[in-house]
């Protein structure tokens, strides 16, 4: 299964375009600037900073004409990621605190809110074991975002987040978004 994304320097598909199937951690060596893209294959992972920093948003399959006013972006595409299909089940563990201090729980699957379900009024690190996550800053799968695959994260701020960035929702991906 080949994941496959083209970028584009203009709104509606128009300008240079750079086709990618792979991770790409700086694009300005294909593109100046990008304003849409189409997703024709896969998921991918999109960042306003280069080498997978900053916000980041998530992209199925479909056209993007102007993803920055959908998405309220307010810079450029600079890097991707490809997000690889997992079979298999979904296991994380979160933590209330960074460097995986106080309360804990395991999850199998999609948590709408950290709090109601858990009384956690933090996630401030996490353990994926197994799948490919969303992880939100706001319940109900809203707000800033971040992918997160199989590893250790002991504090989110490493990965790019600001200081005091927080998770309360997440969702595993699936099959259904290929």
């Amino acid at each position: 299964f080949i994941c496959i994304i083209t970028f584009y320097e203009e709104r509606n598909f128009q300008g240079r375009s750079y086709e990618s199937s792979s991770d790409c951690p700086d694009m300005s060596s294909y593109l100046s600037k990008c304003h849409s893209c189409r997703v024709e294959r896969g998921c991918f992972m999109v960042y306003d900073r280069t080498n997978f920093m900053g916000n980041q948003y998530f992209m199925r399959r479909g056209e993007y004409a102007d993803y920055m006013s959908m998405m309220g972006m307010t810079d450029s595409i600079r890097s991707c990621r490809m997000i690889p299909m997992h079979r298999g089940q979904y296991r994380m563990k979160i933590y209330e605190k960074e460097n995986f201090g106080g309360q804990s729980y395991e999850l199998m699957d999609d948590c709408d809110n950290v709090m109601d379900r858990y009384r956690m009024s933090n996630c401030m690190s996490c353990n994926v074991m197994d799948g490919h996550w969303l992880m939100y800053e706001q319940a109900q799968y809203r707000g800033r975002m971040m992918y997160m695959r199989p590893g250790e994260y002991r504090n989110f701020m490493n990965q790019g987040m600001n200081q005091g960035m927080r998770f309360m929702s997440m969702r595993h991906i699936n099959d259904s978004y290929y």
